[in-house]
């Protein structure tokens, strides 16, 4: 499996329905894995989506392929992504709720700490916080656009850049991620907290799924 993210920045006020005709794109040899809208940490008229192709895909064609001419786009920013750890199926996400991509920029020698952490602490992650982790994915390199303001971590050249994908039910849930009770939460946090200390750089922002197919976010969240 091979996976696109993309990064749009709509014109103001149209990305509701740039978004609903992305959702309905049929993709030649692949398919639109989930689009996502701002929650907290970027603009409101931004949005975030990934494409799903069963061999590699050069970013720039997987790009055009889901956007093609779009005209309330006015700038996309994609990079070509493989899975780790996680997804290991190709089944897309579908249950609403607070969505967290978080970019990693990790020195070489510390990848295998860093994803052997992950292992470790998922598991009780996930049961504790009625949460799901959705992917881990590395960068290739393969990308389109300047780094500019990506947020992606895109202009740091050396290390493994990574995009974790994390589902919580709803904010007060992840505020609750970050405050452990009893000995087990605090040994998942000290996991997770550890990978901090082994990446150069680090960002995080929040999103709700607009693909979900149980519930729509109408909030005002940017």
């Amino acid at each position: 499996m091979h996976f696109v993210h993309h990064r749009i920045e709509a014109a103001p006020r149209t990305w509701a329905a740039l978004a609903e005709r992305l959702a309905k794109t049929k993709l030649d040899g692949g398919t639109v894995y989930g689009v996502w809208r701002s929650q907290i940490g970027r603009p409101r008229d931004e949005l975030q989506a990934m494409t799903l192709w069963p061999r590699e895909t050069k970013a720039a064609a997987a790009e055009k392929a889901l956007l093609g001419g779009a005209p309330e786009v006015r700038r996309v920013r994609s990079q070509a992504l493989v899975p780790t750890l996680r997804p290991t199926e190709a089944t897309a996400p579908t249950r609403q709720g607070n969505y967290a991509f978080r970019w990693f920029a990790t020195p070489e020698p510390n990848w295998p700490e860093f994803l052997q952490l992950c292992t470790d602490a998922w598991p009780g992650f996930e049961a504790a916080y009625d949460s799901q982790v959705i992917g881990l994915w590395q960068a290739t390199g393969d990308r389109t656009g300047s780094d500019g303001d990506d947020a992606t971590g895109a202009g740091l050249q050396d290390g493994v850049r990574s995009l974790l994908m994390t589902r919580r039910p709803n904010l007060a849930m992840w505020e609750r991620s970050k405050l452990p009770s009893g000995a087990a939460e605090s040994e998942v946090r000290d996991k997770l907290s550890r990978r901090y200390d082994l990446c150069d750089w680090t960002v995080v922002s929040t999103s709700t799924l607009l693909t979900a197919a149980d519930t729509q976010d109408t909030a005002r969240w940017t």
